[in-house]
């Protein structure tokens, strides 16, 4: 039932007006982690936070006016400036003033229109405040009747008062669940197989994988596993600089991709242009390309600055070929009329950190360029996209090819058979000195960093030193940049993994001057958030896979589970209380399941401990003493993820029953492990290729930059190498037997 009424009342103490703050706010007062262990926020902590957010917090009078300027605005209005709902509800929640009455008008995305009237006499809403009295002011929340052609979009409405107001904004309406398509297996399950497009090794490409690699991978990932999708990293848009910049989950911009995928020899304006041919012919430029392609290593810097070469002279070709009113010309115009202002500013930033850079080269990140350059709306700005236009047109162009291959490269694997076809990854991070924050800072606060509290993988918490989202200013401009960001990474595929899916519910924020464990969680509108990934999900046809690992409440397991995405299970983490691995019919079926991720060690570098070792060698583990430590350790787990095997009778009768004699990883482990997820309930399964070439060393290691080649590992084997060779041919049939056997093909 409605509660009776809201008021406001002043605050007897500061820290009662602090703890009203923070709820209404979304600031977590306290929280529990792994450990059991209860963290109580220090009020110097909540107060920094509440005035990172726009909330004066000196003292009480300051909170108590900051609450009820806050409780007036939401109850004075009809409704906020975006409202999210389900359809199925049937109705939405509106407040209005005691004795008025109002109109309704639905403009609905397709161009028709519906009203209807109502009163503060009608129902109210179950389960939320029906009345407030607020600055002598009667209100009441009452629902408001959706009509009967409503239907799932991003629409408008309008509401206007019988004492004059106008309240304007965009509505919202979603399904209930996300997408989720037929799976092929006999089980109604499906399975796919992970790479890293950079790791793509082939005698074509330029040093690093590409989209044209990525085809013929999807090519041997259906005929040879039989597999319903192939999950990629992330392929957002970085500076392409080692060691600090390769990582696809720290990106320079999250909406647009990294050129280096771009197959350049695939551009349809390269062929005309006679110094590309020249170049491309030369001895010393294909001595060049065999040299990068032979590298043990992605040598991010010196492929990208070649490939910027060629895209240049391609852009220049397909300027001089296609003249204004041509049709690929007017192409290229609408495809960047299409993107908008959001490409136009990644443009002008790529463009203008080229420029300066050239003019300084200490000048790497634009929070040290000239002041008038870092605010994207100065005059400066401006003077410089009218005398750099050519140059801003050139990274459009680089982004547009790059859609049309990635568009081909999805087309080619579901024409092969692929059901899902590509599965692609959004990040949580976004680099604070990239082009995210240079474009849209009203999106992001200051005077915090996001990272994650004190767990088993690290002790003291983790700080990953990127600002949180504005959850106020999403809000107000109709969450427009959060669709966009999961509209433009789930395009040209049929998948997409949410990157910490927990930031949809809370984000641990540390404020600037405090430890990581000193953090306390700031709650996002969830709600808002998961109907309108489900919206996106069901117009586009993608499946929406959460990773919820680390300090996850099970409400947050619930809510993703009624909205359809997949939790995100790895054999790794999946314990009983006891630390003993769950048993395969243990793990949920709405899942994903898979070994492990591209930042804890493959299966062979988990048996061998070459994680360990890498980390002692990295100076990540302090001293032999540490690293004897984390041994002791991991023998426990070995023998804990054999005795699971053996209880699920994976392990052929004359295996050793002592983890600690078998020493080296072997392929009857490989067998039992790929066999033991195969088995599990879960809807998809996916295996990372290093885990299915039983690969040693993981692409990432935390906590690590030149210490480590972080996401520069190639691929085992090149990609006709996967055809011939003997060892790549016997592990393609294994994991093909245990789809065929678990009913996944």
């Amino acid at each position: 039932m409605a509660t009776s009424q809201i008021t406001f009342t002043p605050s007897l103490t500061f820290k009662a007006a602090l703890g009203r703050a923070c709820q209404m706010w979304g600031v977590q007062e306290d929280y529990w982690d792994i450990f059991g262990t209860q963290h109580i926020a220090l009020p110097e902590v909540l107060t920094t936070v509440l005035r990172s957010l726009g909330v004066a917090a000196g003292n009480i009078e300051d909170l108590d006016s900051a609450v009820e300027a806050r409780m007036w605005a939401e109850w004075s209005t009809p409704v906020g400036p975006t409202v999210v709902a389900s359809l199925s509800d049937g109705a939405i929640p509106i407040r209005l003033s005691q004795g008025t009455s109002a109109e309704a008008r639905f403009e609905w995305e397709n161009g028709s229109a519906d009203s209807v009237r109502l009163d503060a006499s009608a129902d109210a809403p179950p389960d939320l405040p029906g009345e407030a009295k607020l600055r002598g002011q009667h209100f009441r929340q009452v629902l408001l009747p959706l009509p009967t052609g409503a239907a799932p979009g991003y629409h408008k409405l309008v509401i206007r008062t019988s004492g004059g107001q106008t309240s304007d904004t965009r509505l919202i309406l979603c399904p209930d669940r996300a997408f989720m398509p037929r799976l092929p297996g006999s089980s109604g399950k499906g399975a796919g197989i992970a790479v890293s497009v950079y790791g793509l090794r082939s005698d074509r490409n330029w040093g690093c994988g590409d989209f044209t690699d990525l085809e013929q991978f999807t090519d041997w990932a259906r005929s040879a596993l039989g597999v319903s999708f192939v999950a990629l990293n992330p392929l957002h848009s970085i500076p392409n600089r080692a060691p600090y910049n390769t990582s696809p989950y720290l990106p320079n911009c999250s909406f647009y991709r990294n050129g280096i995928y771009i197959d350049i020899e695939r551009l349809p304006h390269l062929t005309n242009s006679r110094m590309a041919t020249r170049l491309l012919a030369s001895t010393r430029f294909q001595s060049c390309l065999a040299e990068l392609r032979g590298a043990a290593h992605v040598e991010y810097e010196r492929v990208w600055r070649i490939k910027l070469t060629f895209l240049r002279l391609a852009f220049r070709e397909f300027l001089r070929a296609n003249p204004q009113g041509s049709a690929d010309r007017e192409a290229f115009e609408k495809y960047n009329r299409s993107e908008g202002e959001l490409l136009h500013k990644f443009a002008v930033y790529q463009a203008l950190d080229q420029t300066l850079h050239k003019r300084d080269r200490n000048l790497w990140i634009w929070p040290d360029w000239p002041e008038a350059y870092r605010n994207p709306d100065s005059p400066e700005v401006a003077a410089f996209e009218r005398e750099h236009s050519g140059l801003i047109a050139f990274f459009k162009y680089v982004q547009w090819q790059l859609d049309a291959q990635l568009a081909a490269a999805h087309r080619y694997a579901t024409q092969r058979g692929l059901e899902i076809g590509l599965y692609h990854d959004l990040a949580l991070a976004t680099d604070r000195c990239g082009s995210d924050l240079w474009a849209h800072p009203s999106f992001y606060v200051a005077g915090c960093r996001v990272g994650s509290p004190p767990d088993d993988f690290s002790p003291k918490g983790q700080d990953w030193a990127f600002p949180p989202p504005n959850t106020a200013q999403h809000r107000e401009t109709g969450y427009e940049l959060f669709i966009q960001s999961i509209r433009k990474n789930a395009s040209h595929g049929g998948a997409l993994r949410i990157d910490h899916v927990m930031r949809f519910f809370r984000l641990f924020w540390i404020t600037d001057g405090q430890e990581a464990a000193q953090g306390v969680y700031v709650r996002d509108n969830s709600d808002d958030l998961i109907r309108i990934l489900a919206l996106e999900s069901v117009r586009e046809q993608f499946v929406v896979i959460g990773e919820d690992l680390g300090t996850v409440e099970p409400y947050i397991r619930k809510a993703l589970n009624r909205f359809g995405i997949l939790s995100y299970r790895l054999l790794y983490f999946e314990r009983a209380l006891d630390g003993s691995f769950r048993t395969p019919s243990e793990y949920p079926v709405d899942a994903l399941v898979s070994i492990s991720t591209h930042d804890l060690p493959t299966l062979a570098g988990f048996w061998e401990s070459r994680d360990i070792d890498a980390r002692l060698r990295a100076g990540v583990l302090p001293d032999e003493a540490s690293r004897q430590e984390q041994l002791r350790s991991r023998a426990v787990d070995k023998q804990r993820i054999l005795d699971v095997l053996l209880a699920a009778d994976l392990m052929p009768p004359w295996f050793p029953r002592r983890a600690s004699e078998v020493p080296e990883f072997t392929g009857e482990l490989h067998n039992a492990v790929v066999g033991f997820l195969a088995k599990t309930p879960s809807l998809l399964f996916v295996l990372n290729q290093e885990d299915l070439f039983k690969e040693a060393d993981q692409q990432n290691l935390p906590g690590t930059t030149a210490q480590y080649p972080n996401w520069r590992h190639k691929m085992r084997y090149a990609l006709s190498e996967l055809y011939s060779d003997e060892q790549a041919r016997g592990c393609a049939l294994m994991f093909r037997s245990w789809l065929a056997k678990t009913g996944r093909l």
